[in-house]
């Protein structure tokens, strides 16, 4: 299968591309930046000064051939409309998620789409439906899903070795990142929830054994910016399982989950990031007496793109796929309506 990126981002850089170097039956073919009105948009005036911009995803795009080889495709429809490729990774902002993702399907190509999908659930409907028509593969890239310490962390808590569980708190938050960064930007899907926030409701929801409801959310905002910048849910399955989440991007670092049970309680500190070859650790404590455990080191880029092309060869599990990030979808759209978000 041979794959194309759109867009020369950093993660496609510094995480895909050397995941990708691991999987044998996928070829990468080049990146593309765009063209002054695939950047600006159809409708905008191209005014001097303007082209700078490309000049430097000109020179991102050079890097990549450079470290990967490949090619550079000079637009993003160019790169679809090549016939060079079967695929197509989109690690853009994610408002620009939709259109592209909609563009490459109906030109017969598999997506891997960065999360979330889309900036609402009637995009990403309409993208599951292309896909079912024409056979293709569409996963959204949760890679944390796909750790082994999350199996560690289910099997401690089945085996009681905390007692009955009382409470789960998933955590993820950074700090502000630079003027300019996406994340701000509210034309371009920018927020807390569409970029922390769905890490933690799709690990309550894996917690919560894919039965969650969300009880209670709330989200703060920044005047100095137009998108949430905090947020925090209570989630709940007919078992009477409760997980709590918070997120954040002007936060002190954090990225834990924190079991807390009758006799003992879990906690671990890179539960949602841990990079590829990291062992992660966790800790019991009970009644002041504390004990740490390694986890293993696991790849879940490499095994994320590995479940894409299982989508692309098999129809269950692209079937599956297509489920799984509906489900995502509609619990994001679920916490939106609560928080008083639309």
């Amino acid at each position: 299968m041979r794959i194309g990126i759109i867009c020369p981002s950093e993660i496609a850089f510094r995480r895909f591309l050397p995941a990708l170097q691991k999987i044998e039956e996928i070829e990468y073919v080049g990146v593309a930046y765009a063209t002054l009105p695939e950047w600006y948009g159809k409708d905008t005036e191209i005014k001097p000064g303007m082209e700078k911009i490309l000049e430097v995803e000109k020179e991102k795009a050079d890097k990549f051939v450079e470290a990967y080889g490949g090619k550079v495709f000079s637009g993003y429809e160019a790169m679809l409309s090549s016939g060079e490729i079967d695929a197509v990774y989109l690690p853009l902002p994610p408002a620009l998620h939709y259109a592209w993702a909609k563009l490459a399907l109906e030109k017969g190509l598999h997506v891997l789409v960065e999360k979330p999908s889309t900036t609402k659930l009637s995009d990403t409907e309409e993208l599951v439906r292309l896909a079912i028509e024409k056979g293709l593969a569409l996963h959204e890239n949760y890679m944390f899903a796909y750790h082994t310490q999350l199996d560690t962390v289910r099997e401690v808590m089945d085996k009681g070795e905390l007692g009955t569980v009382r409470l789960i708190r998933v955590d993820f938050g950074f700090p502000r990142r630079a003027a300019g960064d996406f994340r701000y930007n509210k034309k371009l899907g920018g927020g807390a929830l569409l970029d922390c926030g769905g890490y933690t409701l799709k690990y309550a929801d894996m917690l919560l054994d894919k039965k969650a409801v969300i009880d209670s959310a709330k989200v703060v905002y920044d005047k100095d910016v137009e998108v949430e910048m905090f947020g925090t849910a209570m989630l709940s399955n007919d078992a009477g399982k409760i997980v709590q989440v918070a997120f954040g991007m002007d936060n002190d670092y954090r990225c834990s989950i924190n079991v807390w049970g009758s006799t003992g309680t879990l906690t671990s500190n890179r539960i949602l990031t841990a990079p590829d070859g990291f062992a992660p650790t966790y800790m019991i404590s009970r009644n002041g007496k504390e004990e740490v455990f390694t986890m293993e080191a696991d790849d879940t880029f490499t095994k994320s793109i590995r479940h894409f092309c299982e989508c692309v060869n098999n129809s269950k599990v692209r079937t599956e796929t297509y489920e799984a990030l509906l489900h995502q979808e509609r619990l994001v759209e679920e916490f939106m309506k609560l928080a008083g978000m639309k």
